[in-house]
């Protein structure tokens, strides 16, 4: 552009006094959208505070109230005269649709009539009859009690859905003749809970949760859930005070988003209930006030900008013979940002081919790996399941149950190998355990067993008399194992005199060789790349050796290859001791 176009672009720029103004409106817009959010987020979590008390109080009264109405049922049936009379004669045909009836009306979960023996001899839910109860707390506690006692039953550590039971004991005179049990029904007031998608949680004294809208809550404390949650980010801690721990603070951060508490108490044993309620209608009616001061805001700019625009106007007078070369070059940036737009969707189309390609690689890849590791465990099991038919039709049932118990073995094993192969890229050392390696060859060569059966190679162990210890996955050390004895005896297959070495030897480390004599290594560089393979086509894919290689060295230890003398391959597991990898995994 000319020197001449460029002097009244200069005047175009606005002035110190222009700059200052805006910079200051700026500042005083930001300083109300500020304020005005401070003073409305205090303003509507007060009424979102008294909300939620009134909405707890709801829920805790509807709780003691249900409790409470419950409670009343023991006394009033152990005076009625049929359960009594039923006790004494010992005639319960007609007891339990009683109670059948009385259970519907009242809508309790069960009623249970018990003998002094502490048996089930009438109730609303007929599939208990019989069944044994003098052990339970509730039945001691009502034998021993003149009231109606209640009880809590159930694991403390356990999400199950707690028992709550309502007992008094029946008596004629001053004879006690049996015990009613009647077993609170609370699952219609968590159902009610989940329906309206609220978090409500009941603790008892020990502040253990009892009852909750979220199952996997029962059984643990109120304090535990809330210290296990994820840490909030330093924008959210930006946003508000996100303290889970803190006793007086109201706000807590629960599963990605901040939540309001409130705690109240049940009048009930000690009970508390609290509630958590969403801040959304509260975010929502600050973010509408503030879109509209924005608005207002925002037209305020829009005029003192107008006003300017006229002066600028003004000033474009003086460069409109500027203006035919404006366009040209105009034209010109838009012919190279059309090129530049169609060179970014070609780049784009290529980078998701690109991105399709990797994905259907890692999927063949992924499909091939278990392929291979299913492979022999399917072909055990289509063994025994043979040899069992044969064992079924000579009846010999016995030995044919061994080979079903065997067959489920391979089923868990297989489920194993898939769920290792799903989470592949994040294994950790968590599930190591000290593993015997002699047993590990032992499973191993049984596992092969029907393998090995239908050949005539010569198996020869050597191992130590004493236990060798190493920190491994059994799974996946078994997976190395069998690997490395298939392709042993895929190496000896046309050997007139076929044999198989196993040795192992502990030292400083552990070393498991398995040797044969067939025709050895041709590419040892390649050996335990991934699809690398010598067998014909449909007989392997090449990714045994690769596979064992990356678990030995998860393990700590490494897998080696070498030609024997005068013929034949070796094949080496080197592991650490188990006190070793102990040790190297402390430093």
């Amino acid at each position: 552009m000319s020197e001449t176009a460029r002097l009244p672009l200069l005047k175009n720029r606005a002035s110190p006094a222009v700059r200052l103004a805006l910079a200051g409106f700026m500042a005083f817009a930001i300083l109300v959208m500020i304020g005005t959010h401070q003073f409305l987020t205090q303003r509507f979590s007060a009424a979102q505070s008294t909300d939620s008390q009134l909405r707890a109080a709801l829920y805790s009264g509807n709780l003691a109230t249900l409790l409470r109405q419950q409670s009343l049922v023991p006394p009033l049936l152990a005076r009625d005269p049929a359960l009594i009379s039923a006790l004494q004669s010992g005639d319960y045909s007609q007891t339990s649709q009683r109670l059948i009836e009385v259970a519907q009306d009242i809508r309790v979960a069960s009623i249970s009539l018990l003998d002094l023996d502490g048996k089930v001899v009438a109730a609303s839910d007929r599939r208990v009859l019989g069944a044994q109860l003098a052990d339970q707390p509730y039945v001691t506690a009502a034998l021993r009690e003149p009231r109606t006692v209640f009880t809590v039953t159930g694991a403390e550590d356990s999400n199950t859905l707690k028992g709550f039971h309502y007992a008094q004991k029946v008596e004629s005179g001053s004879d006690t003749l049996g015990v009613l049990v009647v077993e609170v029904d609370t699952r219609q007031i968590e159902s009610s809970w989940r329906n309206r998608s609220e978090m409500v949680a009941v603790t008892d004294s020990a502040d253990r949760i009892i009852l909750s809208s979220r199952p996997n809550w029962r059984g643990n404390t109120l304090t535990n859930v809330l210290a296990e949650q994820p840490p909030p980010t330093s924008v959210q801690r930006a946003l508000g005070s996100l303290r889970n721990t803190a006793e007086n603070n109201p706000l807590v951060y629960l599963f990605g988003e901040q939540l309001w508490r409130t705690e109240v108490r049940t009048n009930f044993r000690g009970w508390r209930l609290t509630y958590f309620s969403r801040l959304t209608d509260v975010r929502t009616r600050v973010n509408g006030i503030l879109a509209l001061e924005a608005m207002i805001l925002a037209l305020i700019a829009a005029a003192s900008l107008l006003i300017t625009n006229k002066r600028l106007q003004r000033q474009s007078l003086l460069i409109a013979e500027e203006s035919d070369q404006l366009r040209l070059l105009n034209a010109r940036l838009s012919a190279e940002i059309e090129e530049r737009q169609r060179i970014e969707r070609d780049l784009e189309v290529a980078e998701q081919s690109l991105e399709q390609a990797s994905k259907l690689a890692a999927i063949g890849q992924m499909s091939a790996a278990v392929s291979h590791e299913l492979n022999q465990p399917l072909a055990a099991m289509r063994t025994y399941l043979a040899g069992a038919r044969l064992l079924l039709e000579r009846k010999r049932t016995d030995e044919a149950l061994t080979s079903f118990h065997r067959i489920d073995d391979l089923i868990q094993r297989m489920g194993t190998i898939t769920q290792q192969m799903k989470s592949y890229a994040r294994k950790s050392a968590d599930a190591l355990m000290e593993v015997d390696l002699r047993d590990a060859v032992d499973g191993s060569l049984a596992m092969m067993a029907p393998q090995l059966g239908q050949t005539q190679v010569e198996i020869r162990k050597t191992l130590p008399t004493t236990p060798v210890m190493v920190r491994a996955d059994p799974v996946r050390l078994d997976q190395i194992i069998v690997n490395l004895l298939r392709n042993a005896l895929d190496a000896v297959s046309n050997e007139p005199d076929p044999v198989v070495d196993i040795l192992l030897v502990q030292g400083r480390q552990v070393s498991l060789s398995v040797r044969d004599n067939g025709h050895g290594i041709e590419d040892s560089d390649a050996l335990f790349e991934p699809f690398y393979t010598t067998k014909k086509p449909g007989e392997g894919v090449g990714l045994g050796l690769a596979i064992s290689a990356g678990i030995a060295k998860e393990l700590g230890g490494r897998l080696l290859a070498k030609n024997a003398e005068p013929r034949g391959a070796i094949f080496e597991l080197q592991l650490p001791r188990a006190m070793d990898a102990v040790n190297t995994a402390a430093e």
